[in-house]
């Protein structure tokens, strides 16, 4: 884990009224995840106001934006802080960013796949596993729950899936 690599928080959804406010796409734990930032994407977009949109996004103002064809401009774009701004966590806890792009592995220590992303549709994480290139062909996909009869060990190096989770 690169200390500096950017962590992607939320996206730009679109533009909020006419004075260059966006509306905004959470990927943390909600507004409270980004009201701890003033600056994104290497300190390019400053921000200067945020609130909850009651419907799972936020509306906000960066200093940078300052009419509705500004936002509209940055639609797409995603609000990064580096890694090493994020706040420290406790035992067994990670931020996904830190697990996509570790190698899954068997017990055994058998190449896996690498995790391409991680999901969280209600019922805890769960981890997509893309398996390696095989004869010129993209690798099968399978999906772990991030739960310790599937995943019994992990840290910044690996991800060990146990055995029968291996789809494919």
């Amino acid at each position: 884990m690169h200390p500096d690599r950017p962590v992607t928080l939320a996206a730009i959804i679109g533009a909020h009224g006419l004075t260059g406010e966006v509306r905004l796409k959470l990927f943390g734990d909600g507004v409270e995840s980004l009201k701890r930032f003033r600056a994104f994407n290497d300190s390019t977009l400053t921000l200067q106001k945020l609130k909850d949109d009651g419907k799972g996004g936020a509306i906000a103002r960066f200093a940078e934006v300052t009419d509705r064809t500004a936002a509209e401009a940055r639609r797409g774009t995603a609000l990064t802080v580096p890694r090493s701004a994020l706040p420290p966590l406790g035992e067994g806890e990670y931020y996904f960013a830190d697990l996509i792009g570790l190698p899954a592995v068997s017990p055994a220590g058998e190449a896996l796949g690498t995790c391409i992303a991680v999901e969280n549709f209600g019922a805890g994480d769960v981890l997509e596993i893309q398996r390696p290139a095989e004869d010129g062909a993209v690798g099968k996909r399978f999906m772990v729950p991030m739960r310790e009869e599937a995943v019994p060990d992990w840290d910044a190096e690996r991800l060990v899936i146990a055995e029968g989770w291996a789809e494919g």
